[in-house]
């Protein structure tokens, strides 16, 4: 396939004005300027008028949730999980299959080639959870990072979730252990890798987070938690374990290139140390950091002092629909907001969406930039309609406004969204399915007496 009179934003590299992307087999063969070669019989896309980026990487979700939007409106995080933990005891299979479907197929109309997905509510009798999201995953034709998430330090262990959502220590390692060697696939094209991820220093006992740290790294698999996130959070590893989040990872081993953290709103100077200097990475949700009012993460001074900095859009429960593409303009204006206008320019935050994530991932060699040898995931953005095409910057046209149509969305080379719809499962069917998961969750919560609100209301 040859992509040509496109302007490409490569990322790594200079930016074309009017070039071409050659394409063989799953991988990039050149990305080069001005008129693109002949070649009879190869499929051309005429990219007049767009924008070629890499495909977006989201680094943290919890795709499960798009079954509970729109609940609990008012909250803190606390108050928030509290409110949610006995509506999310009730899923099933089904009910994450479907809000899968709906979730992921969305992340692809933004622009999104690869998510991971940090799913860590496992009920029991409920049905194989990581396998309906899989296969949701490979029907809508994602490149897909499953984190076995866990929870085993329920409120009769000082932990914050219901002991009914919390697993045992040993059955939760068997599991993990059981999902990797199932399904991770550690190839160059891999389509699915598989992470371990206890779910937070508030839910996760010190023993499941040293015993999944090295199960991980015996497994040659990456660590993926929460941290930071809110300064209850803080308070809590204060008076639990006597030491700031990032100092309890530390002691824990829970820090180093094969870790990242989602969040990780509050840092101090030295945290930020600590993370560059360990090549740790993190996962900045800038909509569900706000939504819940957790704070404006350091993105900015951790990208000048060399920390790995990804995006996330988290679940669709803490930050309802948000697009993948649209958290690079509220990464922007965070940082603005927080810093000042010149904290974060249009191509920082289009590198946080794309090669930011891919170094969380571990996958930086293989994607996230648009260069010969890479895997040919990229996003063609319409940036020449009635409204954009005044916009001479088109990386700005991207960034700044409205997310721009998408033209197409291409994974290793295949068509996941062309001309704004998806192309891999009818788009309504996706949403349908997102709808249904939905109804079900409500209905089996209700079955149990449970009905989560709309708002909290406190006593002031």
């Amino acid at each position: 396939m040859i992509i040509e009179n496109v302007y490409v934003a490569p990322v790594a590299g200079p930016e074309l004005e009017s070039g071409y992307i050659r394409i063989e087999g799953d991988r990039i063969a050149e990305v080069a300027p001005g008129p693109a070669p002949d070649a009879p019989g190869v499929p051309r896309i005429d990219g007049t008028g767009c924008l070629a980026t890499p495909g977006l990487v989201n680094t943290h979700h919890h795709l499960y949730q798009w079954a509970s939007q729109g609940l609990a409106q008012d909250a803190t995080l606390f108050e928030w999980l509290v409110a949610l933990y006995p509506v999310w005891a009730a899923m099933d299979a089904e009910v994450v299959e479907g809000a899968a479907t709906a979730g992921l197929g969305w992340l692809a109309l933004s622009g999104c080639t690869t998510t991971s997905d940090h799913h860590y509510v496992f009920p029991q009798g409920r049905g194989d959870l990581l396998a309906a999201e899989i296969a949701a995953a490979r029907r809508i034709g994602l490149r897909f990072h499953p984190a076995r998430g866990s929870m085993d330090r329920g409120e009769s262990q000082g932990g914050l979730p219901p002991d009914a959502v919390v697993e045992k220590l040993d059955d939760i390692l068997s599991a993990t252990a059981e999902a990797v060697d199932a399904y991770h696939d550690p190839s160059f094209s891999s389509m699915l890798r598989v992470a371990v991820a206890p779910c937070s220093p508030f839910s996760a006992s010190a023993e499941l987070m040293t015993e999944s740290a090295a199960l991980a790294r015996d497994k040659g698999v990456r660590l993926h938690t929460h941290l930071a996130e809110t300064l209850d959070e803080e308070e809590h590893c204060r008076e639990q374990f006597g030491l700031r989040p990032v100092d309890y990872m530390a002691k824990l081993g829970w820090l180093g290139p094969d870790v990242w953290f989602a969040h990780a709103v509050h840092l101090s100077d030295d945290d930020i140390g600590t993370l560059a200097a360990t090549g740790t990475g993190t996962a900045h949700c800038p909509s569900s950091n706000g939504r819940l009012g957790a704070g404006i993460a350091r993105v900015s001074e951790m990208l000048r002092r060399g920390a790995h900095v990804g995006l996330g859009v988290d679940g669709s429960a803490s930050s309802e629909l948000t697009p993948l593409a649209g958290e690079m303009r509220q990464a922007l204006l965070f940082q603005r907001a927080r810093y000042g206008p010149d904290a974060l320019t249009a191509r920082q935050a289009l590198e946080l969406a794309t090669l930011g994530g891919a170094r969380n991932l571990g996958r930086q060699h293989e994607l996230g930039s648009l260069e010969p040898g890479k895997l040919a995931d990229l996003a063609l953005w319409r940036v020449d309609g009635p409204y954009t095409a005044a916009v001479a910057d088109p990386v700005c046209a991207l960034v700044f406004g409205p997310t721009p149509p998408l033209a197409r969305v291409l994974v290793g080379g295949r068509t996941v969204v062309a001309d704004g719809e998806l192309r891999t499962v009818p788009q309504d069917e996706a949403g349908r399915a997102g709808a249904r998961a939905h109804r079900r969750l409500t209905e089996l919560a209700e079955r149990r007496g449970i009905t989560a609100p709309k708002e909290i209301h406190r006593d002031h």
